[in-house]
């Protein structure tokens, strides 16, 4: 067998021998979730049992539509079945916080969409009712672009950063809790705890912020007062070697700085130039998964790795009651966007609100 064939073989030998047994349920069915999260359990083939849903028209057709899932108006069905395991949450972001709470007091695993609560103080309820697993659906932690640019970042000398979020009017919803989340959890993520030095309101929903972390200190714009057709979120991090730009998770890039000797820049005597290196860029010539939207930004590895730790959860449990070996103990990156490390970014949200 020749090198391609046999890689081919292998790579789809390993997703068939990923194998999720369950049963899950979901709570939600928005367009948000048919559009980035049932296409990802489906692709997985993680076996839902349950979706809940507020309407009782809409429950009756799930089981046409979801072959083998019952469709259900009351979630104390869902909890108050043993064989669940764990728990999708997408509903209303002023629900999912009763929803996580009622799904941690079973003693289920949970995965809420953001924003999973509305302050820190409800934040430290669900981190006190968790005893198992429950992750927060911040997706862009797991985007392959913000993971790379992290693990550079972490060698790097950290001089200042500047983050651009903006997007057209926000009328459904709180923009600060809703939207803010996302770039406010981003440099915490990438950069640690924050306070906040300065803030200037730039009109409805709409802040220019200046933060300061242990090692850099950088400058915020979230604004709702651009366009929905041209949003954007660019991050630019400025370091010892060179400048790195992450543009909407699509792309990520470095510009080397040429090099300086006693004080004079060797780009202005002709001898030096800037380097522009491309680290990252979707690809969408070929339709891979890896090139695949719900991938790109991060969607899909937040899924997997809850429902891996789900079931290395379940096995262990498993395996202890007969005697067995336990089962591999969940690795560090899987737990990205467990409920307590979402501390800070709430910090954040409750000064700015």
């Amino acid at each position: 067998m020749d090198l391609i064939s046999r890689y081919k073989r292998l790579r789809s030998e390993a997703y068939l021998k990923e194998t999720y047994t369950g049963p899950y349920a979901f709570v939600g069915l928005g367009g948000h979730s048919l559009a980035n999260l049932y296409p990802v359990i489906h692709y997985l083939q993680i076996p839902l049992k349950y979706i809940c849903v507020t309407s009782a028209d809409k429950a009756k057709m799930i089981g046409k539509k979801f072959p083998g899932v019952k469709g259900v108006t009351d979630l104390d069905v869902v909890l108050g079945d043993p064989e669940v395991k764990g728990v999708f949450v997408a509903a209303s972001p002023k629900a999912h916080f009763g929803i996580a709470k009622k799904v941690l007091e079973s003693g289920k695993a949970l995965f809420v969409e953001k924003p999973p609560c509305s302050d820190s103080a409800e934040l430290e309820q669900l981190v006190a009712l968790n005893k198992g697993i429950a992750v927060a659906g911040l997706q862009k932690r797991y985007a392959p672009a913000v993971k790379m640019l992290k693990s550079r970042l972490a060698k790097e000398k950290l001089l200042n950063y500047d983050l651009h979020y903006c997007t057209g009017a926000y009328p459904e919803g709180d923009a600060v809790l809703d939207l803010y989340i996302h770039p406010l959890d981003m440099v915490c993520h990438l950069f640690g705890p924050a306070e906040i030095l300065a803030c200037s309101p730039a009109g409805k929903n709409s802040f220019v912020l200046m933060l300061k972390h242990k090692d850099v200190t950088g400058t915020l714009e979230l604004s709702t007062a651009y366009s929905w057709k041209d949003a954007c979120e660019v991050l630019k991090v400025n370091t010892g070697s060179g400048l790195y730009t992450l543009n909407q998770m699509e792309e990520l890039t470095v510009d080397l700085r040429a090099g300086v000797i006693a004080g004079i820049p060797l780009e202005k005597t002709g001898l030096g130039k800037t380097v522009h290196r491309v680290l990252f860029a979707h690809n969408p010539f070929s339709p891979v998964l890896t090139e695949n939207q719900v991938y790109i930004q991060g969607y899909f590895d937040e899924i997997r790795s809850f429902a891996l730790r789900v079931e290395r959860l379940a096995a262990k449990g498993a395996s202890s009651s007969c005697g067995a070996l336990s089962a591999p103990t969940p690795r560090s990156a899987d737990a990205l966007s467990d409920l307590p490390s979402l501390r800070p970014t709430y910090q954040l949200l409750d000064a700015l609100r």
